[in-house]
């Protein structure tokens, strides 16, 4: 009877996980990862850092086993670490809360020091991610306590303080600015402010035009005129509003014409409201001109925070001024058309109408 004989031990060239090493197979990701003697450093199958030599490899089954061995994770592929984009957004994330809590607006500075970047770095991180600068998000999430704390308290100035503003004589210098009437008249619903308003047909179906004491503040399309009334009424529940006399009327004409045939222009004041974010972003659409479109991305990009997409599509959504403020110039970076407040078919129609001059 013959002895019998070891089977080969199979040489780590003929392992499936090399071969997963070597092709740099993602699928493998999630089975094993892999270690260099000769570095110290541990990674994933499928990362891109330069092959390392058959015999100074290591398979373990997963990071935490590479870490007790004494192996360190690959600053390429960052194998049983958070990527950095994570660790960008939760810096930001973690300083959003620190400025939403803070009595007033923190120092660049202070916020760097936080989140352990210069303020330079910090800065623009910041804006990338959320669009907005930090003192502007800042003043933008005070101003969006004191709407609040206005709707909720009796005083204005217990209002104005809970907010964060050092004084009250700080804020009202800039109330109007920010409210679009005194803080009393937005506490009370738009107590006291006179609009304007008509409602007509125009192409694209039953249309209200409104006018407050400084310019157009709303242009609404839709299919059924008292719902456009009812949308109007709360915005303002407590606002005078009045109908048209002979003089609006011929405004509202220009309007109807204009949402008509966009090429035309418009030239009447129009009262804008939002946040310092929404008004970039509308601003940037109206210099998008008719005929033209641009995509979410172009859009946060020519506002400088290309990584601020889904706000920008925020900010159209939240625009009261169709077509005025062109927000249905704005279409998916592949040429599709999506969501459109007064409707895609609404927004395909705009479209064809510029698009043929």
């Amino acid at each position: 009877m013959k002895p019998e004989t070891a089977a080969p031990m199979m040489t780590i060239e003929q392992d499936p996980r090399w071969q997963a090493i070597v092709t740099r197979d993602k699928t493998a990701d999630d089975r094993f990862i892999y270690a260099v003697r000769t570095t110290g450093i541990f990674c994933s199958p499928s990362c891109p850092s330069r092959l390392p030599l058959a015999g100074n490899v290591l398979f373990f089954a997963n990071a935490e086993e590479a870490l007790r061995a004494g192996y360190r994770p690959c600053k390429r592929c960052r194998q049983g670490r958070s990527t950095l984009a994570e660790e960008q957004a939760a810096k930001v994330a973690l300083a959003c809360r620190y400025i939403e809590r803070a009595d007033g607006i923190p120092p660049l500075a202070e916020l760097a020091r936080q989140a352990a970047l210069s303020p330079f770095h910090f800065h623009r991180l910041f804006k990338s991610l959320t669009g907005l600068t930090p003192k502007a998000y800042a003043v933008a999430w005070r101003n969006q306590r004191v709407r609040r704390r206005l709707a909720e308290s009796t005083r204005v100035t217990d209002a104005v303080l809970d907010a964060g503003f050092n004084s009250p004589g700080r804020f009202y210098a800039g109330s109007d600015a920010l409210l679009g009437m005194t803080p009393t008249a937005y506490r009370a619903g738009g107590l006291g402010m006179d609009i304007v308003f008509a409602v007509g047909r125009c192409t694209l179906g039953d249309i209200l035009v409104a006018q407050s004491a400084r310019g157009i503040c709303a242009i609404l399309l839709g299919d059924d005129a008292q719902r456009l009334v009812e949308q109007l009424q709360d915005t303002f529940p407590q606002a005078v509003l009045a109908g048209d006399d002979e003089d609006f009327a011929r405004r509202v004409a220009l309007v109807v014409g204009f949402v008509d045939a966009p090429a035309l222009g418009l030239d009447l004041p129009l009262d804008i409201r939002g946040t310092a974010f929404q008004q970039r972003v509308w601003q940037a659409l109206r210099e998008i001109p008719p005929g033209r479109t641009a995509s979410y991305l172009d859009v946060a990009k020519r506002i400088g925070s290309p990584a601020a997409v889904r706000a920008v599509a925020g900010a159209c959504a939240a625009n009261m001024l169709a077509v005025a403020i062109p927000c249905h110039r704005v279409v998916r970076s592949d040429g599709a058309l999506s969501g459109y407040r007064w409707g895609v078919e609404r927004k395909r129609r705009l479209l064809d109408t510029e698009a043929k001059g």
